[in-house]
This record gives structure tokens, C-alpha cells and sequence, in this order.
């Protein structure tokens, strides 16, 4: 299944764009999805947070058609 993922900031300058389209093997998971994205660029971190419809998630979280997935870079605040 194709799977549209969100990317902010710095990862969005690192991949050129602030949406990607990924192909993600059955079973689709969060998992999946990291992997896809990770391998985009090899200046991505290999365990980038994932967030499913605005709520972070591990790597066993099932994928749905639909859902809204996005890549979150570390953020600094004070």
C-alpha cells in the first residue's frame, strides 16, 4: 500500500519536500512506514518519531488506508 507521509523542517529540507509517497509491505505498520522513510536519504535518522492521526506511535501500530501519518524531527524549546 502507498502511504502519504507528513515531513516537517528539517527533514522536509533533507528529503526536498514536505510530503513524500512511501510503499509500505503488508503487514503495514508504523514499522513499515519508518523504514520506507528512513531510507529516503541517508542523512535521515534511522528511527525518526511517527506520528498516526496526531498521536505518536510505535513501530507495532497498524496502518490503515486514510490515516495521517508524519515524520516529527526533534524539537528545542525553553
Amino acid at each position: 500500500m502507498k502511504v502519504t507521509v507528513r515531513v516537517f523542517a528539517s527533514y522536509a529540507d533533507t528529503i526536498g519536500a514536505d510530503r513524500v509517497t512511501v510503499t509500505v509491505p503488508e503487514p503495514r505498520t508504523v514499522g513499515g512506514v519508518r523504514a520506507a522513510v528512513a531510507a529516503l536519504s541517508p542523512a535521515l535518522p534511522p528511527r525518526p518519531l511517527i506520528a498516526v492521526n496526531e498521536t505518536y506511535a510505535t513501530d507495532d501500530v497498524p496502518i490503515a488506508e486514510g490515516d495521517e501519518v508524519a515524520v516529527i524531527p526533534p524539537v528545542a524549546g525553553g
